[in-house]
């Protein structure tokens, strides 16, 4: 079963990528993605730019798309990258997620992929 790994902390860690401590976390991201291919683990993953350059659109209910610029919403935590990882189960995935160097200064969100098809939906 594939699960995905939201990675959410505070996106002023990652402000100046030339300081020892970001230089450090980028380290143990790279062992870390290196530890989930060994293992036959990784299915994809990424960070994603800063929420500044987000866009966000919305369908009103007269059908028209609305664009904002930025996040939906102000939070302390913001969604800074990504993984996709394939488990057995539930309690193999957060094993990996406990693992992830974002663990110790954000929060990883787990959830299993629902995965769809155009002709039939696999729950």
């Amino acid at each position: 079963m594939q699960y995905m790994f939201q990675l959410y902390a505070d996106e002023r860690r990652w402000a100046d990528p030339s300081t020892r401590d970001a230089q450090d976390d980028l380290a143990a991201y790279y062992a870390y993605t290196e530890a989930l291919k060994s293992a036959g683990a990784f299915v994809a993953g990424d960070a994603l730019q800063p929420t500044a350059t987000a866009t966000c659109v919305r369908v009103g209910t007269d059908g028209k798309p609305a664009v904002l610029d930025g996040p939906y919403a102000e939070t302390k935590e913001q969604l800074g990258g990504y993984y996709v990882i394939e488990a057995p189960d539930l309690d193999s995935a957060i094993a990996w997620a406990a693992r992830c160097p974002g663990a110790s200064h954000g929060t990883i969100e787990v959830r299993p992929i629902l995965v769809l098809r155009t002709e039939t939906a696999v729950l």
